[in-house]
């Protein structure tokens, strides 16, 4: 009975992505047929408040449907592979349910065509993967790693709410008005570069939680203590290409500014060099392919930086399914290492040493302890940023105490000591 079940919850879960890939499928081949470049689907009106409204609107293009139907292709490939491989783990049926969800809010987010709507899908999108990420809670690691994570996408989903409440300020409203030459649709553009630079880089702060650029990544590695097929579909392939998509939606809303791509192909660099050293120490594949999941999107930033938009979008969706396969692949190919090894007798020679040769012996040293520190930035966002808030809460919650006792006793002429009852 519980086996029909667990076979029943798959085949409905696997059913909808694949019906939800058929779908864009269709919609894409009958675009191309008639010429068309551009297809929205109005739902109506989530709410409206004074002169502005947030519509429920859904939106087609050479954009949103390629990777509408990478998302729905994984997300359904993934829950046919899982049916064996955690067939006999207890969270068997909340793994599908995030499943879902996740698949769900990416979805929304590809074929949103109002900002509004894509921060409904970007919050369940990045839920789903912290339960996920927390999928094995009976240990304590997998549960602080999902709530580190958790915590990042909250602190950068602010740059999306802001970025919403700013664009209606400036222009009126947040869904996309148009289309360009190249079939993708369009946001209005604020008048003012000032406007443009506040709405750009609040979008950069937002996707940089998802893409996991420096110097908030150090969660991605942290993210693989969730089971093997949702760190394929989640951190190595989609979630974090919800970053890099977010930007080129929105690229007409912030290409009036110039300092926002300078922002973009900067973080972007310095996220691509930092994951190369750091990958290059890791001494287990999942976090490896994390660290090379992470250049990869930091190329793709500066792509989108330099406006190379369709050579951004080949290359995410490459990067996807690339990357997917490998962690899928990712067990048995370590079977399949020790194996040979044993065939061999004797260890595999190592790969990749002709690039350290190229770096002095000195630098090379302190590029080495820089890559095994991971470029100290969980050290310096653990002692000066959250330990500062920690801190600063700590001696609110002190003044706060102070002042309820000085009030209940009515001395203020002796101070109270923290910790001290009246």
């Amino acid at each position: 009975g519980l086996a029909l079940a667990y076979f029943l919850v798959m085949s409905v879960v696997a059913l909808a992505f694949g019906l939800a890939t058929a779908a864009a499928l269709t919609l894409a081949c009958v675009m191309v047929g008639e010429g068309r470049t551009l297809v929205t689907a109005p739902v109506g009106t989530w709410f409206g408040s004074g002169e502005s409204e947030f519509h429920l609107l859904l939106v087609g293009d050479r954009l949103s449907l390629p990777f509408a139907i990478l998302a729905a292709l994984l997300c359904g490939l993934i829950g046919v592979f899982s049916r064996r491989y955690l067939h006999r783990e207890p969270g068997y049926l909340r793994f599908y349910m995030l499943l879902a969800l996740f698949g769900a809010g990416v979805e929304l987010v590809a074929l949103a065509g109002a900002l509004e709507l894509s921060l409904v899908g970007w919050e369940l999108a990045g839920l789903s993967s912290a339960l996920l990420i927390a999928f094995f809670h009976e240990r304590r690691r997998p549960v602080e790693h999902g709530l580190r994570a958790f915590l990042v996408y909250r602190a950068c989903d602010v740059g999306l709410l802001v970025a919403v409440v700013w664009l209606h300020h400036a222009t009126g409203s947040s869904s996309v008005a148009g289309v360009d030459g190249g079939g993708w649709a369009l946001f209005s553009p604020p008048t003012s570069s000032g406007d443009a630079l506040v709405v750009g880089l609040a979008l950069l702060w937002a996707s940089m939680g998802k893409a996991a650029q420096v110097p908030l990544g150090g969660w991605l590695p942290r993210a693989m203590e969730g089971p093997t097929p949702s760190s394929a579909v989640f951190y190595g392939a989609i979630s974090v290409s919800m970053g890099p998509y977010l930007l080129l939606r929105t690229e007409s809303a912030w290409s009036g500014a110039p300092g926002v791509r300078a922002a973009i192909v900067v973080v972007g660099a310095l996220t691509a060099v930092h994951a190369t050293l750091v990958g290059r120490t890791q001494t287990d594949i999942k976090s490896t392919l994390a660290y090379a999941s992470m250049t990869q999107i930091g190329v793709v930033l500066v792509e989108v930086g330099f406006g190379l938009r369709y050579l951004a979008l080949a290359h995410l969706v490459a990067h996807a399914a690339l990357r997917t396969a490998q962690i899928l692949r990712s067990p048995s190919l370590i079977h399949d290492h020790h194996h040979l090894e044993q065939a061999l007798g004797a260890p595999l020679p190592p790969t990749g040493r002709h690039l350290d040769r190229l770096v002095p012996a000195g630098p090379r040293a302190w590029l080495y302890r820089y890559a095994l520190e991971r470029g100290y930035f969980d050290a310096w966002l653990r002692d000066h940023l959250v330990g500062g808030l920690a801190r600063l809460v700590r001696r609110a919650e002190s003044l706060d105490d102070r002042w309820a006792r000085l009030l209940s006793t009515g001395d203020t002429a002796v101070p109270v000591r923290e910790g001290r009852t009246s």
